[in-house]
């Protein structure tokens, strides 16, 4: 079974970098690319939008913390390494697991951030969206042209634009849009 969220693999050598990635698809993970600098990541990241960074703490460009500060905040980061440094890391925020690496405990680790980044992606479109002043008014405006031609109150308007706006699959300001569109002959 293959997971929904697409995995960067980043260590400073490519060959522990490959061996991560091979652990991870046998184990039915996407795996977006293997890096081995900060700034493979970044690009990566850009283009995926989303996802996790499994990496380890130092690469020949960057640190661990100065990746972490420069990723998109729809990434999560999984750091692997030797307790002496998972000691001396103090991000919270961060998702540590230990070396000598178990198999186990990755997989583990990697569902438990899936789970959180694929809930808090939720949560985001749950929020209603924020619309800018000229998008609030462009609504009333044909709210008032609705309410003046076919003689409806405020509510019977908006509810009108908001079944419009179901029906076509689109959102209430391109219904708005087309309100203006096909009442203005």
């Amino acid at each position: 079974m293959e997971r929904l969220v697409s995995i960067i693999v980043v260590f400073p050598k490519a060959e522990d970098a490959k061996n991560i990635r091979n652990i991870l698809v046998r184990s039915g993970y996407r795996v977006a690319a293997v890096c081995t600098s900060g700034a493979q990541v970044l690009q990566v990241a850009d283009r995926i939008g989303e996802g996790i960074v499994v990496c380890g703490y130092k690469f020949s460009d960057v640190m661990y913390s100065d990746l972490l500060a420069d990723l998109p905040e729809s990434f999560e980061m999984l750091l692997i390494a030797s307790r002496s440094v998972l000691e001396l890391c103090d991000d919270r925020g961060i998702v540590c697991l230990e070396l000598p690496l178990k198999i186990h405990d990755l997989a583990n680790t990697l569902e438990m951030m899936m789970g959180n980044l694929l809930r808090r992606k939720k949560r985001k479109k749950l929020q209603p969206k924020v619309r800018s002043e000229e998008e609030i008014r462009l609504i009333a405006d044909a709210k008032r042209l609705l309410m003046e031609r076919n003689s409806m109150t405020e509510e019977e308007a908006h509810r009108y634009m908001q079944k419009c706006s179901m029906d076509s699959g689109t959102n209430i300001v391109e219904t708005a849009q087309m309100v203006f569109a096909l009442m203005k002959y």
